[in-house]
Formats: structure tokens, C-alpha cells, sequence
């Protein structure tokens, strides 16, 4: 299991490591046609700034060589807001005093014609941390729901057992997105004083038994804003080594999302610029060229317009993150506020103007020819 691994690695000296990195460890990174993982450290680092032009021109020519000129567009389609954690970060806690609402089978469709309508054929599904009201049996219903309507489901839930993973991936689930939130161990509690989720080691491992079920897809990231975003994303890379070498024929997607408001929202304790989201952005492509990478609308407008040619390949629209939100009951409560307000139609739009292709499926739904071509 990959918490063998990470226990060989101390948080403080990873990051004195990566802060030591000098301009030469970035510039023989840079010049390497593979890199490794102290390659990735220098191109996370500070000392990588100056170099930000040169990462950004390389980031562009190996995500056209791989992905093409083509962007996927995905919706996520919130079910419930019930949650049975304490997350200092999160809108829907536990301990939020909110109106709590969980999707029924028809307006869970009623969502799903809404997205169809919009053009989205790749949908999210996510919900709070509640195994009693959202839990296997629920999640297997909404994907039975939902299989006829769209070409990949993806979910981003509670952690579950092995088996579970099993049965849903036998419905039709096609990724799971399961973010550590932070890999510091010593502070994790901090954030996640109550629930299941306070399990540091069973999150952790949820990778792993993902792997087991023979999922198609595993995404990856931290909440970006808990902890050091450098040291945070080194631990990430370190998971993905580990996962493609022992789950190889799985699929691999990256995420970034910042600390964004919400009711009852801690303060961000690590602030990440702009300029270092590109960075790292970069950093990411550079090191793993296989690599799906995700901006959702967490950010603003003209950052998702720019990052388009800096190697992401994946972009939410026209999101809502409340349960109903597109249809049912738009005035629910969301889990975070988004900062990317503009309709899916205006996205498919700014994509287009960038010479780029909306890609409304999954990557493998491509011949080799029309990736060329777009």
C-alpha cells in the first residue's frame, strides 16, 4: 500500500528540500527529455520563477503532442449536500447549520436533461460524506439513472470499500476523484476534526483499493490553500509514481482547486499566486505528459482563458455546486463559491477562439486521426 511509502517521507524535510532547489537543479530538469521525482521538486520550487516563460513554452509542446489541441468539458451534478464531517474548508460540514437536500431519483434525471441540453456527455457526480443517505445503494441507483444519458460517469464521494468500488464500476462508473486534501499528516486532524474522514491512513489507501476494483480513471489532487502547496504536490507526485507503477494500465487525472469561499470557511493558511498556479501547471505537464489536468471553475475567467495553451486538458462549465442547482432548487446552498460564472455556451465559445476544440466526450472515444486533425 502506498502508506508504506509515504511514511518513509518527512514532511519538514521535503520541504527544506524542494525550498534548496537552485537555478542549475531547474535548468538540468528542463533539459532532460524524462524527469524524475527531485526533477519535479526544482520545477515546483522558487528557484523555477525566472523560468516560468521557458516551462510554459515546453508545457504547451507536450500536451499538443499528446492531447492535441482539444479541451474535455465536463458538468458536476451535486446530489446531496448531507454530510456526516466536520471539514473546516467546506460549505456543506457537518456543523454548518444549512438546509440539507438530497436529489430523488426524477430530479436527479430532470439535472441530467438540463446538462444533455447543454451538451455535456461527461458528467461528475458528487456528493457529501453521508454513507447512511448517500451510500452504495444510492450512488448505484443514480449511476443506473444516468448510464443511458452519458458516455463517461465520474464520481467524487465518501471513500469506499473495494467491493463497493466494484459493484459501481460494474454499473457503469468510469473515474473516481478522491483528493487527500493535504498530505501533512500532523495537521490533517486540524482540518478534519469529526467524521470519517478524520482517517488520514483509510483516505490515503482509497487509491489503492481503487486500483484493485479496476477503475478506469483515478484523479488526484490537494486542496490547495491548507497546507505548503509545493510540499502538498511533491506528496502527490509521489502517489502517482507509486499508483502507475503498480496499477499501470490505469488512467491518471490531476486537479487544483484553491480555497475558495463558503459559509463557515477557514482563512487560506498557504496562498498560491497566480503566476504559481501557472507554475505549477506547468511543472505537472512537464513531469508526467500522460497526465489529464483539471481547472474547474473555482478560477476566474481570464485565468481558465490563458491556461487553455499551458497544458490543461479539462474543463468544468457552467457549474453549480449546490444539489439542484442547475433545475431542481437553484437557490440551495453552495459547497463553494465558483468564480467562473459564464454560461456553458460562452465557454465553448472562449475555447474555440483559442484555436482549440470543446471536447464533450472522454479522450478514448477519439480515433488517432481526429485528435491530429483538431
Amino acid at each position: 500500500m502506498f502508506g508504506e511509502i509515504f511514511e518513509t517521507h518527512n514532511w519538514d524535510e521535503t520541504l527544506v528540500s524542494i525550498y534548496a532547489k537552485t537555478a542549475t537543479d531547474v535548468q538540468r530538469a528542463l533539459g532532460k527529455s524524462k524527469r524524475d521525482l527531485e526533477d519535479f521538486k526544482a520545477m515546483i520550487s522558487p528557484a523555477a520563477a525566472p523560468y516560468l516563460e521557458q516551462m510554459a513554452q515546453l508545457s504547451n509542446k507536450i500536451t499538443q503532442k499528446r492531447f492535441g489541441k482539444t479541451v474535455q468539458l465536463y458538468a458536476p451534478l451535486y446530489l446531496s449536500n448531507e454530510c456526516q464531517n466536520i471539514c473546516t474548508y467546506c460549505g456543506f460540514s457537518y456543523d454548518n447549520k444549512i438546509k440539507r437536500k438530497t436529489l430523488s431519483g426524477a430530479e436527479i434525471l430532470q439535472e441530467a436533461e438540463f446538462l444533455k441540453q447543454q451538451g455535456f456527455d461527461h458528467v461528475l457526480l458528487v456528493t457529501g460524506e453521508a454513507t447512511k443517505t448517500v451510500g452504495v445503494d444510492y450512488l448505484k441507483n443514480a449511476i443506473k439513472i444516468l448510464r443511458p444519458h452519458f458516455a463517461n460517469i465520474s464520481i467524487e464521494v465518501q471513500p469506499l470499500e473495494e467491493e463497493e468500488y466494484k459493484t459501481l464500476v460494474a454499473e457503469g462508473l468510469y473515474a473516481v476523484l478522491v483528493y487527500q486534501e493535504t498530505y501533512h499528516k500532523d495537521n490533517y486532524k486540524t482540518y478534519h476534526p469529526k467524521g470519517k474522514k478524520s482517517n488520514f491512513d483509510y483516505r490515503l489507501d482509497t487509491p489503492d483499493r481503487l486500483g484493485n476494483a479496476a477503475i478506469h480513471k483515478i484523479g488526484l489532487g490537494v486542496l490547495i490553500g491548507l497546507e505548503d502547496w509545493r510540499t502538498d504536490n511533491f506528496f502527490t507526485a509521489l502517489h502517482l509514481n507509486y499508483l502507475e507503477r503498480k496499477f499501470w494500465q490505469t488512467r491518471y487525472s490531476i486537479s487544483f482547486p484553491r480555497l475558495r469561499p463558503a459559509s463557515g470557511l477557514i482563512e487560506p493558511k498557504s496562498i498560491i499566486t497566480d503566476k504559481e498556479l501557472v507554475q505549477l501547471i506547468c511543472a505537472w505537464r512537464i513531469f508526467n505528459e500522460e497526465l489529464e489536468l483539471s481547472i474547474s471553475t473555482r478560477e476566474n475567467e481570464f485565468f481558465r482563458d490563458n491556461v487553455i495553451k499551458l497544458g490543461a486538458t479539462a474543463m468544468s462549465a457552467g457549474s453549480k455546486t449546490n444539489p439542484g442547482g442547475y433545475s431542481v432548487e437553484p437557490e440551495s446552498l453552495e459547497q463553494f463559491e465558483i468564480d467562473d460564472s459564464r454560461s456553458v455556451a460562452e465557454v465553448e465559445q472562449m475555447i474555440e477562439s483559442k484555436g482549440y476544440k470543446p471536447v464533450w466526450k472522454d479522450w478514448e472515444k477519439f480515433t488517432i486521426t481526429e485528435k491530429a486533425t483538431s
